[in-house]
């Protein structure tokens, strides 16, 4: 990947390989699909999270649609997938001789389903080390999903986040892609308001920890970003609101928006940051916040601390999804953050962390934690050390 600090120097869009082999079906009643999209001989297990599945009307879908399969669940994956009840379901698939995954929730539940299927056959001793020491998958357990809570885009990526006690990493692979995804709107119509404005966050800043950094000429992605945001600002509130919470239309536009967000489609050939998401996840591992959370707590300090190194792009940020027109560039600058903070507050998600309780005491243990996941060259430009994220955090504060 090219790192510039001039950022009138690297204006050509970067080489790349696109390869997303996930088959999506998209629409209400698409979980019958599950009926042909897996063998008939294959031995399936279900995972799925706190069994709320069973409480909206979408087990039964399943059930009927694998009702000429063998099949078994798992239940109690957590919202942030932890390495020990993974590892409980591997034992099942090795009672049960599966040979099959489904993954029925939101994206921790895929993402759990992704460590599954790798850790499974993994030949190494400890299966962490996929994780820990970014060990290679070798082989891995094919798998779909039934996606109920659009955000993660965990249902069309290769992607993975994993947690065991304080150390939330990541890891990832050409081999966990989902052989398909069934993305029913319906589905979300019982998610909480919580799990709604979560979702739509985690979306949100995605998509900019991909478009807002430094231009490369790369139009196609900037459009489809720039359209994906533009919808989740549109649509996110009024999957809020009561009078329009039931909108079929304004769910589905949502979790479509998720998924495009992080499916690699708008990644393409550019530069991109993951210095709020890297953070992001040590608040979550330390003190248990919601991940979408943490993101809407430090992306604004980021964009803050950072607006100089993303001048250009933060204009045209607010000048294209924003309607930013003023003729002094730190005012759109300015103006840019601003709404971007309001939308979050919209969004009903902390936007400091002093909404969660925090305060500079945390800030240490949250650098250290970095430091010790080598996590201290962040951002497009790899120059976010730990004195910058300090700055940052304070700034959030």
């Amino acid at each position: 990947m090219l790192f510039s600090n001039d950022l009138n120097s690297a204006q050509i869009m970067m080489n790349f390989t696109f390869y997303n082999p996930t088959r999506i079906h998209f629409g209400s009643g698409q979980i019958n699909k599950l009926s042909t999209e897996i063998a008939k001989q294959a031995r399936i297990l279900v995972i799925y999270g706190g069994g709320s599945i069973k409480s909206n009307g979408i087990y039964e879908q399943v059930k009927e649609a694998l009702s000429e399969h063998e099949w078994f669940e798992f239940s109690g994956i957590e919202p942030n997938p932890k390495y020990k009840t993974a590892m409980q379901a591997i034992k099942l698939i090795q009672e049960k001789n599966i040979d099959y995954l489904l993954a029925v929730g939101g994206g921790s539940v895929v993402d759990a389903v992704k460590f599954i299927a790798a850790a499974a056959l993994f030949a190494g001793e400890d299966p962490w080390d996929l994780l820990s020491k970014q060990a290679h998958v070798d082989k891995a357990i094919d798998f779909g999903v039934v996606l109920t809570l659009p955000a993660t885009g965990s249902e069309s990526n290769s992607g993975s986040v994993m947690t065991r006690g304080e150390d939330k990493l990541f890891f990832g692979s050409p081999l966990l892609y989902p052989k398909f995804a069934v993305l029913d709107p319906s589905v979300t119509l019982s998610l909480s308001k919580r799990q709604v404005s979560n979702g739509v966050i985690d979306a949100f800043v995605h998509t900019v920890e991909q478009y807002l950094t430094y231009p490369v000429n790369a139009k196609i992605q900037d459009r489809f970003a720039e359209g994906i945001l533009q919808t989740l600002i549109e649509d996110g509130p009024l999957a809020l609101a009561d009078d329009t919470k039931n909108d079929l239309e304004v769910r589905g536009n949502l979790m479509w928006s998720a998924t495009l967000a992080l499916n690699g489609l708008i990644g393409l050939g550019v530069p991109q940051d993951w210095a709020t998401h890297m953070i992001g996840h040590e608040l979550t591992a330390l003190h248990g916040i919601d991940h979408a959370r943490t993101l809407s707590i430090v992306y604004p300090a980021v964009l803050k601390i950072c607006k100089s190194a993303k001048r250009e792009k933060l204009i045209q940020y607010g000048q294209r999804v924003w309607n930013l027109n003023h003729e002094d560039e730190q005012q759109i600058i300015k103006q840019a953050i601003a709404k971007t903070e309001a939308f979050f507050q919209t969004m009903q998600v902390p936007i400091r962390l002093s909404d969660v309780d925090l305060t500079a005491q945390d800030i240490d243990p949250i650098l250290a934690k970095l430091k010790q996941h080598r996590m201290v060259k962040l951002g497009e430009h790899q120059d976010i050390d730990l004195d910058k994220i300090r700055k940052i955090l304070v700034m959030a504060l």
